[in-house]
């Protein structure tokens, strides 16, 4: 403290103990004789942090106080003198027996805080306060909502304030994952975009006082139709009810068109359209043969407009093969598959191969093709089940098959190729292995119940149908 400051305050303290004797007060100053034994600060100076609105209490203890007074003030100002308060503002009062007390701190509250000693060497002792703020939000723009354009940049937006300076996180919103975490800054960029970027974005700021605020922002893609087909091949037959889906992305408004070989199809007794949301579809009831050919969906909208294409066959659908790639055998393989065909099949075309092949390379075989009478198992009134036994094989070797059916409709597409493999010796010598410590650990198994369990394996394995 300078010496100009020292003298200021010290004929502050003696102007208010003469009025102070004016009006009946107790609070004199000494005269130029010090007392015997010297006032002494009992408390420190201190940092202290408050929320917002809380109340703060800053003591200032002393020792053998005797009749010098103790003055508060924030910068200039004085607060306290004694237990007279001299500042207006109500929220201030004095506690205990010098302890300032403030009531519904506010930012402007922060700073230091003096309790001096009007001694003649105004000693003083210094808090200072600091007002923790929890954070606030605001969204640009102030309505959280944003509409782009596809192939456009997107900038999202979040002001925040406290004290501390919050940290503002970004996250995407999605009801089947949850939030996914995006970025750590006050701005969101997002670069050409398209309906997947589409969603609710929000923005959180977090500067550990109180909780964490949040505020969403819905982001709206601008894009021409963007068209996805339940199934772009459909199996039919006549007398059967057939459904076509087209599921349309981005925008909902669009209008939906549907199509036979380029002609343009209107609502009939058995034919009809159903929007539901984002899905589109055309059943044709009592199927008939002018009814099989190639449809197109097409969706309009006030950027462009965009089309994809169902066929509605009645020639069997391709082969799904559902056996194992391993076999159970040295030389055969039971090859599985199941046929989507409400007619009967008429004919199987079967062709596999073996496939030559090391570390380095792999090699093809010759195709050996049979044509099998089928006798499949059908499993519903769409589908059929299949089994052929391949046999004369070699072991430890690697095959592929390839599979075609038909039915009065004609010829499906060829199947996609299914690979498997024929068993090696040395599977039997690990089946033994088992064995034998199985009864070296105590496991007793007669041949009676050995073979029943060795026979019900090989019917397992064995094929379900012979063809």
């Amino acid at each position: 403290m300078t010496t100009y400051t020292r003298k200021y305050w010290t004929l502050v303290l003696y102007l208010f103990s003469f009025s102070l004797s004016l009006i009946g007060g107790s609070f004199i100053l000494p005269e130029n004789d010090p007392p015997t034994t010297a006032p002494k600060f009992l408390s420190r100076g201190h940092l202290y942090k408050v929320i917002v609105g809380e109340t703060i209490e800053l003591p200032c203890k002393v020792q053998n106080l005797g009749s010098f007074v103790l003055l508060w003030r924030k910068g200039s100002s004085v607060l306290t003198a004694g237990h007279l308060k001299i500042t207006r503002d109500q929220r201030f009062k004095i506690v205990g027996d010098y302890n300032l007390q403030i009531n519904g701190v506010k930012t402007q509250d922060a700073g230091d805080y003096i309790c001096q000693l009007g001694d003649q060497e105004n000693r003083d002792q210094v808090h200072t306060v600091e007002i923790l703020v929890p954070p606030t939000l605001r969204a640009l723009p102030h309505n959280g909502q944003v509409t782009a354009r596809k192939g456009s940049t997107v900038t999202l937006e979040c002001k925040a304030s406290g004290n501390p300076v919050p940290t503002i996180f970004w996250f995407k919103k999605d009801v089947f994952s949850g939030p996914t975490h995006l970025s750590d800054s006050s701005t969101l960029i997002l670069e050409n975009v398209d309906r997947h970027h589409a969603g609710t974005y929000q923005c959180s700021a977090d500067n550990g006082v109180k909780d964490r605020v949040s505020m969403d922002i819905q982001l709206t893609i601008l894009s021409p139709p963007e068209i996805t087909v339940e199934k772009s091949w459909v199996h039919a037959s006549e007398g059967y009810d057939v459904e076509l889906v087209c599921i349309v992305h981005g925008d909902v408004n669009s209008e939906m068109l549907w199509y036979q070989n380029s002609f343009l199809l209107d609502a009939t007794d058995r034919r009809s359209m159903y929007p539901r949301d984002d899905r589109y579809s055309l059943i044709i009831r009592n199927f008939q043969p002018t009814d099989f050919g190639n449809y197109s969906c097409v969706a309009d909208n006030a950027l462009g407009r965009t089309k994809k294409y169902i066929e509605v066959s009645g020639r069997p659908g391709p082969a799904d093969f559902i056996s194992p790639a391993l076999s159970g055998f040295l030389d055969h393989y039971n090859l599985t598959w199941t046929i989507e065909s409400i007619p009967p099949l008429d004919e199987i075309k079967l062709l596999y191969r073996r496939l030559l092949m090391n570390e380095t390379y792999q090699h093809p075989g010759k195709w050996h093709e049979y044509h099998i009478k089928p006798t499949p198992i059908r499993t519903d009134g769409s589908h059929f089940l299949m089994s052929y036994l391949v046999k004369n094989l070699e072991h430890n070797a690697v095959y592929e098959a390839i599979v075609q059916a038909k039915n009065k409709y004609g010829w499906n597409e060829i199947s996609d190729i299914h690979q498997f493999y024929t068993r090696n010796h040395d599977l039997l010598l690990d089946i033994d292995m088992e064995y034998k410590m199985g009864i070296s650990s105590n496991i007793r198994i007669s041949p009676t119940v050995s073979g029943i369990i060795l026979s019900a394996f090989i019917l397992v394995l064995y094929p379900i149908i012979s063809v």
